[in-house]
């Protein structure tokens, strides 16, 4: 077997001061001088890649079954939305703080490993509750698990690779949650079909804590391109030092911005998707995840490589491109949502879903890049970690909860089409997260000159 120790991935580089590894991004270096694919890394890489595809899977299975649990638990849109949304990411968002700053300091292979075991256990576990505060219970520990993958997850994927190959590399990352929609996503939803929704989160779990084995046994910590700060300081005093430095940066805290207002739109629609389709179209669950699951899959994964490829072409004089480009995908989603959700021929909201599922997380890859470019190295794992409180907490409140008291309001006016209405916060969140990251691109373009 492959040694992948530390000692076997060497640093790429030696660390550069903040701001200049902005600097030395792809879009600043001729193509002869771009570093090549470090191929040791593709064994971790990959694994990080399995870690993210159950990440997404474990937590969006509850959209799925949401009909079928309101049908069983009689329980409301608004329970529902706050168990889906607000029971998840309240304690997702809050630990991913201390775990990033952990991540920051410690192993961060064991970090991942334990977490993808326990938020496995958890989605096992979800397959026997009997009640909805069961149920919030164990989306509140799934949220406590599968907080200790992005950000650390993120931290070694920039150890591991040159600042020339982050975009295309974290890019590349993107993609496990389109591979969890085109792959998984139907198997579960004909699980659920055939033999109910608590099978499909039994049949998600157990595949689960085998990969943190797997991860457990193969992949070593790999070298940090930066010294691990200095434990002077007790972890609070330090967490609220490192999270005043990172809002005073203005570049960063416009991203930050953005990716909350675009985590509304992405933590609403993969909760209230499926049961868009099946109280406005009529299909059963097996067909939704037959629709959402390639359609965000494949599509999803085309965006997401299209900015990645984008961005690691351009070239110095083109550096605020590489915040740009994303602005204008997320300016692109709005028109889209309204197609998908008010368009009555099949033509015209299938041409909006496409469009949607295409520009969606095409921001992410180099969003993800730009910040580990514009923070000290020592932050990279924290302001991760930032970006999914605001996108995760945040957007949850504005986003799945929202849609569900909104569902429950408008029913008397408009019954099972008032999802239809309620999913309008989806085309408007977007448009604002494009105008933060425009702004931010300005702001890249200074910060890489004025520290570069």
């Amino acid at each position: 077997m492959a040694d992948y120790s530390a000692s076997a991935v060497r640093p790429i580089t030696e660390p550069l001061p903040i701001g200049r590894e902005s600097a030395a991004a792809p879009s600043c270096l001729p193509k002869e001088q771009r570093a090549p694919w470090p191929w040791q890394s593709t064994w971790p890489f990959a694994m990080l890649m399995v870690v993210s595809i159950f990440n997404y899977l474990d937590r969006s299975l509850l959209g799925l079954a949401l009909p079928a649990i309101k049908a069983e638990m009689g329980v409301s849109d608004t329970a529902l939305g706050l168990v889906s949304g607000v029971a998840f990411i309240v304690i997702y968002s809050l630990m991913g703080l201390p775990i990033a700053w952990a991540a920051d300091r410690f192993n961060r292979r064991t970090i991942i490993s334990i977490g993808l075991a326990f938020w496995s256990a958890v989605t096992l576990a979800t397959g026997w509750v009997t009640n909805i505060w069961q149920l919030a219970f164990a989306r509140f520990c799934l949220g406590a698990g599968e907080a200790s993958s992005t950000a650390p997850a993120n931290s070694m994927i920039a150890d591991l690779f040159h600042p020339t190959r982050r975009p295309l590399a974290l890019a590349i990352y993107g993609i496990a949650a389109t591979i969890s929609h085109i792959v998984l996503f139907p198997i579960a939803g004909w699980i659920a079909e055939t033999y109910g929704w608590r099978a499909m989160f039994i049949a998600a779990g157990v595949p689960g804590i085998v990969a943190a084995l797997v991860f457990r046994l193969t992949v070593r910590e790999p070298a940090r391109t930066a010294p691990r700060p200095a434990h002077s300081r007790s972890p609070i005093a330090a967490i609220k030092t490192d999270v005043r430095a990172l809002l005073a940066n203005r570049c960063y805290a416009w991203m930050l911005l953005g990716m909350t207002f675009m985590g509304s739109n992405i933590w609403a629609t993969g909760s209230w998707t499926p049961t868009f389709f099946q109280r406005v179209h009529g299909l059963t669950m097996a067909e939704a995840a037959t629709i959402i699951g390639p359609s965000r899959g494949f599509l999803g994964a085309a965006g997401i490589l299209l900015g990645g490829l984008l961005v690691d072409r351009l070239r110095k004089s083109q550096l605020r491109w590489r915040v740009g480009i994303p602005a204008l995908a997320c300016l692109a989603i709005g028109p889209a949502e309204l197609l998908f959700l008010l368009g009555e021929e099949t033509a015209i909201w299938v041409l909006g879903f496409a469009g949607a599922s295409f520009f969606t997380l095409l921001h992410q890859g180099p969003i993800y890049a730009a910040v580990v470019n514009v923070v000290a190295p020592d932050q990279r794992a924290l302001a991760i970690a930032m970006l999914l409180l605001g996108g995760g907490l945040v957007g949850n409140i504005i986003g799945p909860t929202a849609v569900g008291i909104l569902n429950d309001v408008l029913a008397a006016d408009f019954g099972q089409s008032a999802i239809r209405y309620s999913l309008l916060l989806i085309a408007i969140t977007p448009l604002c997260a494009g105008a933060c990251f425009w702004q931010a691109s300005r702001l890249y373009v200074r910060t890489a000159n004025e520290e570069g």
